[in-house]
């Protein structure tokens, strides 16, 4: 009897998964039904803004446009872990210690210093100047 009833406290855990697994199948088999597959040739044209294509695809790009793509991602993942630090760090209800708090400080402080270092350092180098 006890073992029935620990598997009715996963009977939701299966139906979901019975649920996900029908609609995962049911979007893919779907779109290959109903879908129609004779696409005109407008729609299998080379698109480049907007625009017939003019050069080589294999063109070779600037370094700028990598350098501030990078740039973006590191600025968005200090964002990232800035800001849950900062909900979080003097929250009462968690109840952290003094000295966890005081040394969580400076080690998100130390983090933004070399964030702040890095980012001097490629504007030093004209890495932000757009050629």
């Amino acid at each position: 009897m006890a073992d029935a009833e620990f598997l009715q406290n996963y009977l939701p855990i299966l139906i979901f998964t019975g649920l996900a697994a029908i609609f995962g199948v049911l979007f893919l088999v779907l779109p290959v039904i109903l879908a129609p597959s004779d696409p005109d040739s407008e729609k299998t044209s080379t698109y480049e803004c907007g625009f017939e294509a003019f050069e080589d695809s294999r063109m070779k790009f600037d370094v700028q446009f990598y350098i501030v793509a990078i740039l973006f991602i590191i600025v968005d993942l200090d964002v990232a872990f800035l800001f849950p630090w900062a909900v979080t760090l003097f929250n009462p209800e968690l109840g952290l210690d003094r000295s966890f708090q005081i040394f969580s400080f400076w080690s998100m402080f130390v983090f933004l210093a070399v964030f702040f270092i890095g980012f001097l350092y490629e504007w030093k180098k004209g890495a932000l100047e757009w050629r």
